[in-house]
């Protein structure tokens, strides 16, 4: 019994000490374990502020060329990832003037600069909010030792508005070149260096042209004999460089056209038609005047499941004419407010909103308005805009005051009225309207009204027509006859008493 007693003891004893030995074994290799690979980078990350799907801008490397140590596919994606989120982290802290989270993707020399900032917004209670929509990178270099590499980070889109005492100073988007170092440390990459090299602002950008939006004398343009129907079978390229030739001599600097969404082809763009849309900016280049192209013309549905059509068509058109010398602006869309009721005010301004954007997103250099068939729609998106152009058909009594408070609620934009006319058809379907005396001194008193105020124009239209589409006005046959009867030139080819006043003398 003694004797069963005691083998029992020794096994005991001998399982305790296998036991102790393994706890050792496993401590040891556990400590050796987080010693080698370093702390868990789930815990080291300021997950309450990671970009997740928040943050998600263009980025385009170009093709890897670098220097050092050839890169692979795994390595480029984990500093991508590791970047965007030091460029949002970034953000979050100017915002909120907080630093959680900077330790994790910049290193202490980099840091100290974006500390100093938060320091100083914090004290004058300035805050930025800001975001970069597109980087462009290129891998200049990667170490042999695969710890440090350097990009160039060209054409990065920013979006900042600064605010101080919680109203906003400054609104601004620019495209900037960085040229930045990474370290691997800890397991992920982290900024040690940041530098700015080139900025270009986009109100800067485009300055030239607003310039030009200032001084329009223009006219909505249609060859007379193709009203709406510019581009199609009878296309006449004679007719229309004769056409601008009389527009210049006219002494006025500018066309308005349409470019028709249907007739275009919608997402698969006609390519003959687009050749005869940029014929019409090489024509208007050869007789020095500037063209705001209209997009979206006779287009009415915006619906959702349409907006990748539409982007489509629109990317097409814009990419094709974006670095014409001809070029001038931008028309979203002519007077989009009339489908307010039948389509919903909200989904067309959200359409709207997604064109801007888009237009933008592909031309820098061009402003963008939206035609308006009226002031009172004008403010709309008016932060979104370049300019702000709307259409005048009322009293020209009204107008100065109508002008002055539009510019009163927006201040810092050019304002344009880009259609305004009357017509001169007095006859059978409308025995009280106007006669071509009336219409004269309609415009007499419009350039006077201009002239004082300061106000550019594009008229409504060059010539009377003598057929109008249904599509325009519809059958009602009083409709289709006062519209025929805009212009400056009849229908015989003459000029009528309002030429004297198509433009400023």
């Amino acid at each position: 019994m003694i004797r069963i007693n005691k083998n029992i003891l020794r096994i005991i004893l001998m399982l305790s000490y296998v036991a102790i030995i393994a706890l050792v074994v496993f401590g040891i290799s556990s400590l050796y374990s987080y010693l080698n690979t370093g702390a868990d980078r789930s815990a080291m990350l300021h997950t309450e502020i990671k970009k997740i799907d928040q943050y998600l801008p263009k980025i385009i490397w170009s093709p890897l060329n670098n220097e050092g140590r050839p890169m692979d596919a795994q390595t480029l994606n984990a500093i991508e990832n590791d970047y965007l989120d030091a460029w949002y982290v970034k953000h979050i802290a100017y915002k909120t003037n907080k630093t959680e989270g900077v330790d994790d993707y910049y290193t202490e020399s980099a840091r100290k600069n974006i500390f100093n900032i938060i320091v100083h917004n914090a004290s004058e209670n300035i805050s930025i909010e800001s975001t970069t929509l597109e980087h462009h990178p290129t891998l200049d270099f990667f170490s042999e030792d695969g710890q440090l590499v350097v990009i160039t980070d060209k054409n990065v889109i920013e979006y900042k508005r600064i605010y101080e005492n919680e109203n906003i100073i400054i609104e601004t988007e620019e495209k900037s070149t960085y040229k930045i170092i990474l370290l691997l440390e800890d397991g992920f990459w982290r900024i040690r260096h940041i530098i700015k090299k080139d900025t270009h602002n986009y109100k800067e950008d485009l300055a030239p042209a607003l310039r030009k939006i200032t001084t329009l004398k223009g006219i909505n343009y249609y060859p007379q004999a193709t009203p709406w129907d510019m581009f199609g079978d009878t296309f006449d390229a004679e007719v229309i460089s004769k056409d601008f030739r009389l527009i210049k001599e006219a002494q006025l600097n500018s066309i308005r056209i349409f470019v028709p969404y249907e007739d275009f082809g919608k997402a698969n763009v006609n390519t003959e038609k687009l050749k005869k849309l940029t014929q019409v900016l090489d024509l208007a280049e050869t007789h020095e005047l500037k063209v705001l192209v209209t997009l979206f013309d006779f287009y009415g549905d915006y619906s959702v499941l349409d907006w990748t059509l539409n982007q489509r068509h629109a990317e097409t058109i814009v990419s094709t004419l974006k670095d014409h010398n001809a070029l001038l602006a931008w028309d979203i869309k002519n007077e989009p407010n009339l489908d307010f009721e039948s389509r919903g005010q909200q989904l067309v301004i959200a359409w709207l909103d997604h064109m801007i954007a888009l237009v933008k997103s592909i031309d820098q250099k061009h402003p963008i308005t939206i035609g308006w068939s009226d002031a009172e729609s004008a403010p709309i998106l008016k932060d979104k805009l370049d300019f702000i152009s709307f259409h005048y058909y009322e009293n020209l009594d009204d107008l100065e005051k109508t002008y002055q408070n539009l510019k009163r609620d927006i201040p810092n934009k050019p304002i344009t009225i880009t259609e305004f006319g009357m017509s001169s058809y007095k006859g059978f379907w409308n025995p009280f309207g106007h006669s071509e005396d009336d219409q004269a001194e309609y415009h007499e008193q419009a350039q006077s009204i201009f002239s004082k105020n300061e106000i550019s124009f594009m008229s409504w239209t060059l010539y009377d027509f003598v057929e109008i589409p249904k599509e325009v006005v519809g059958r009602l046959p009083w409709h289709k006859r006062t519209q025929e009867y805009f212009g400056f030139i009849n229908q015989k080819g003459e000029t009528k008493p309002a030429y004297k006043y198509i433009s400023k003398q």
